[in-house]
């Protein structure tokens, strides 16, 4: 967490910068970001929050301008941070002293109610009532 504006937003913004300018057709709804953007610099609400356009903002910015389409964004998103997560998964299992990793993010949300239904009622579900798709 930056306590202040993430110093990699302001890099990768000047990317986004650049990508932009070279658009030749204007996108609407990279001209709403800007404007986002450009209130949440700029309002009283925000900056007193420590609100900032962090590195996904801009990143997003730039994936949409090279055509990506918004339901891989999150891809996008995670291939760029799997080199740590992958980094910190080893040092974990390097550890001799590491036993488990827990995560420590607890879930506070009600819970979902759920009704077991066996594979084979699953598999019909999906194959349009065949019992049998060929997929298994």
């Amino acid at each position: 967490m930056y306590k202040n504006y993430d110093p990699r937003a302001k890099i990768i913004k000047v990317a986004a910068d650049k990508v932009m300018k070279k658009l030749k057709a204007p996108d609407p709804l990279l001209d709403i970001a800007y404007s986002l953007e450009e209130a949440a610099l700029t309002d009283p609400y925000f900056i007193e929050r420590k609100l900032y356009p962090n590195v996904d903002f801009y990143s997003g910015i730039i994936y949409r301008a090279l055509g990506i389409p918004s339901n891989m964004f999150t891809v996008m998103f995670a291939i760029g941070r799997l080199p740590g997560w992958i980094a910190h998964w080893k040092e974990m299992f390097d550890d001799p002293n590491t036993k488990i990793s827990r995560p420590r993010q607890i879930y506070v949300g009600r819970p979902t109610p759920t009704t077991f239904r066996s594979i084979s009622v699953r598999s019909r579900e999906r194959c349009g009532g065949r019992a049998d798709s060929g997929l298994w």
